[in-house]
């Protein structure tokens, strides 16, 4: 069994800044690839930020500057900071780890995600 927690959204005032964290555990060989993804009410879920094993970032438009994805591994936990925040960034936030529990087997897993609301 694999579970990911994600922890740290809340309400924010617009310019405002919030960092996300999401921890893995349970039975886990290795790690890939970490994301984050969110989905606003009425719309699709969306890729935020990715950050693979080999360290590479890569980012919406939209939060390009703004977030910064990262990752500790030794405590299987990615974090996203997130800066100058706006109300067009309230969502729900959700983490996405692809994780082999045996060797060369990878699977996908999601958190249950985490408000956030910008808003004054």
């Amino acid at each position: 069994q694999v579970h990911l927690v994600e922890s740290g959204g809340g309400l924010v005032q617009p310019g405002g800044s919030l960092r996300l964290s999401c921890a893995a555990s349970g039975s886990i060989f290795s790690i890939n690839a970490m994301d984050w993804y969110r989905q606003a009410p009425g719309k699709q879920r969306e890729l935020v930020a990715t950050l693979n094993s080999g360290g590479s970032t890569n980012y919406a438009d939209s939060v390009k500057g703004r977030f910064t994805i990262s990752r500790d591994n030794a405590k299987n936990t990615v974090y996203l900071q997130m800066n100058s925040l706006k109300p067009e960034d309230t969502a729900v936030y959700y983490c996405n780890a692809i994780i082999a529990v045996t060797p060369g087997k990878f699977y996908s897993y999601w958190g249950q995600g985490t408000q956030v609301t910008v808003s004054s």
